[in-house]
């Protein structure tokens, strides 16, 4: 029996790696948004935005970094070495559909840049190892 005084303690489960504190479950808690809240209700962005696309700061992004929010700060913040559609993904923990949406919107309004092609025309072997590394990190 809890009593009034007493603070509300996370239960501890057992998970595969060991015990789940209550600190992971508030982690877990605190970040779990709905993709349809940081798209809009969106699908699809107006711009085409494949995920082996490499995504990098525009001088536009560089200056606007205070001013964005959430999931949009952390995009132009992580793309300051250029990176892969995919490879944002992994790192957000956020699923390719939201992060290519938001790609989308932050390309439109000028803030980051989009390369989707090689000089070549194909795309770069070392290009297609980091997709694959990233999606295997999903």
């Amino acid at each position: 029996m809890r009593f009034r005084d007493e603070p509300l303690r996370a239960p501890r489960v057992r998970g595969a790696e060991g015990p789940v504190t209550s600190d992971d479950a508030a982690d877990a808690a605190r970040f779990r948004i709905r993709p349809y809240a940081i798209t809009g209700g969106r699908t699809r962005a107006r711009t085409d935005v494949p995920i082996e696309a490499i995504v990098y700061r525009t001088p536009a992004g560089e200056g606007s970094l205070g001013r964005l929010t959430l999931e949009r700060a952390q995009i132009v913040g992580l793309v300051s070495p250029p990176q892969s559609v995919a490879e944002l993904s992994a790192h957000l923990k956020l699923p390719l559909g939201v992060i290519r949406v938001v790609v989308g919107d932050l390309v439109e309004e000028g803030l980051l840049g989009m390369n989707s092609q090689s000089a070549t025309g194909r795309p770069d072997l070392r290009l297609l190892e980091r997709v694959l590394d990233g999606l295997q990190a999903l």
